[in-house]
């Protein structure tokens, strides 16, 4: 849960002097583009170089600490750190990441700065009627999957997705859903929830929050019925045994919660499945935007970031150059009839 609208924003740092100043809400994602480098680690490593020069990389998470946008940004930075040395890592929130979008774009023509993205912003562009899009950046690599776990609290008498079922055909406006961004994942899943029962979309009762931290504490006080959490977010939790996970957005289950049910296994035909990526401003050179490309990709391959998918229990989803430009353009497509179809948003 990436960031909801509303909250404050941390400001970031200082521009450089001389510096001018997306839902894979489907039943199946894209394909994972077979990506291959032609040029040696060497000459890939040199260009990336000659692209910074003496400065780092920064990359802005769009959200609060802690959430799926700066676990992605921070172990970017960890995995990058064999590849091109330091980077920097800030966090900018606010609003599903518009007001890191807002700032973001400022960087136009600098490819020392990178964000952090993915289908949450894509969602919140649109249900915040924001005045910046993605088309105003230059999309590098998508980077993850991340499904969706419906949880209730561990004392909650609700036990199983048949039991959600009945409850939301009975009164869907009682069954309070806690999730992260207006328009995000979280919140879509649950007018998909409200279609697949049989319900209105738009009656039903989601409260939106800043991040996973609140939501869960909303859960766990029983002041909503479910939340909906990234596995990445929720995963110790339930582990802990905090929550119950009641089913994945997956279409089968998923390796780290085996015991769970999908929600199609169930009997509802929902698969959501959120992505992550990363961009750079609009404005930067082919051979910027080549050099940046390689470098993530030899990020993606190292030894840290495999271990950082395992343990985050995030898909591999890598995706660059021309493949995922036109993957981020069909989502935005996609998103915006999507939220029209629940009730969330203009098509």
């Amino acid at each position: 849960m990436e960031q909801a609208p509303g909250t404050t924003q941390e400001q970031a740092p200082p521009a450089r002097p001389g510096r001018s100043g997306v839902i894979a809400l489907v039943a199946a994602v894209a394909a994972t583009a077979a990506i291959v480098l032609t040029a040696p680690a060497d000459a890939q490593g040199g260009a990336v170089a000659d692209v910074l020069g003496e400065e780092q990389l920064r990359i802005m998470a769009p959200a609060s600490p802690g959430g799926g946008w700066d676990q992605t940004s921070r172990e970017m930075q960890a995995a990058l750190r064999e590849v091109v040395g330091r980077t920097e890592v800030y966090n900018v929130s606010g609003a599903g990441g518009t007001i890191g979008l807002s700032q973001f774009v400022r960087h136009e023509g600098d490819p020392a700065e990178l964000m952090t993205t993915g289908l949450i912003m894509v969602g919140a562009i649109t249900a915040n009627g924001s005045p910046h899009s993605l088309a105003e950046t230059t999309p590098l690599v998508r980077l993850t999957t991340d499904y969706q776990v419906v949880v209730v609290g561990a004392d909650s008498p609700l036990a199983d997705v048949p039991g959600l079922v009945a409850a939301m055909q009975a009164d869907i406006a009682a069954v309070s859903i806690s999730g992260g961004s207006a328009g995000g994942a979280e919140q879509i899943m649950a007018g998909l929830l409200a279609q697949a029962v049989g319900a209105d979309p738009a009656k039903v009762s989601y409260v939106a929050h800043s991040g996973g931290g609140e939501a869960l504490t909303t859960v766990l006080s029983g002041r909503s019925t479910i939340g909906i959490f990234g596995l990445s977010e929720i995963l110790p939790q339930i582990e802990a045994g905090t929550v119950r996970a009641i089913a994945v957005s997956g279409a089968d289950r998923l390796p780290a919660l085996p015991d769970t049910p999908s929600l199609r296994e169930s009997g509802l035909d929902v698969v959501v499945e959120n992505w992550r990526g990363v961009v750079a401003p609009a404005g930067i050179t082919d051979e910027e935007e080549r050099a940046l490309e390689d470098v993530l990709v030899r990020m993606a391959r190292t030894d840290a970031w495999r271990d950082a998918l395992a343990r985050r229990g995030w898909g591999d989803a890598l995706l660059a150059g021309p493949e995922f430009e036109e993957f981020v353009r069909s989502e935005q497509d996609r998103v915006s009839r999507v939220l029209a179809q629940i009730g969330l948003g203009g098509s």
